[in-house]
């Protein structure tokens, strides 16, 4: 796999990789860009979000009739000093639907920790939520 990055202008830079889709980022006004793209730590999390999303979406495939919605909040929490890496991160995941969470968990479990390798990738610690129809689970 491999993303070409280029610069446009400013701190804005848009990387390209295999899918052929364009991805904008920059640098918000405090550290001198525009603010008219998704920062490289936004990204992060975001990748974090869509690739265990993903995951789960394929374990709870013959489920996904009964799932009503599936919202994935990502938190990053961050060093102090740079580089202001992550050290911490949470994954809370809003799903609505009938479906039993001890499924949700299992698959959640599955993706962290057989699939996903973008979590497979990051050296913070990663925890997990889960909150099936309104209501906060316990794994």
């Amino acid at each position: 796999m491999k993303v070409k990055t280029t610069w446009t202008g400013g701190r804005a830079f848009t990387a390209v990789g295999d899918s052929g889709y364009d991805i904008n980022m920059d640098a918000t006004e405090a550290y001198g860009g525009l603010g008219k793209g998704a920062t490289p730590t936004e990204m992060l999390l975001s990748s974090l979000a869509g690739c265990i999303g993903i995951d789960i979406t394929m374990i709870l495939r013959p489920h996904l009739d009964k799932i009503n919605k599936i919202e994935i909040e990502t938190e990053g929490i961050r060093k102090e000093e740079a580089p202001k890496g992550f050290t911490s991160m949470v994954v809370t995941f809003v799903i609505d639907g009938d479906i039993d969470s001890k499924k949700v968990w299992r698959a959640i479990h599955l993706g962290e920790e057989k699939y996903c390798s973008v979590s497979d990738s990051l050296s913070a610690d990663i925890s997990f939520e889960l909150v099936l129809n309104g209501e906060k689970q316990e794994a």
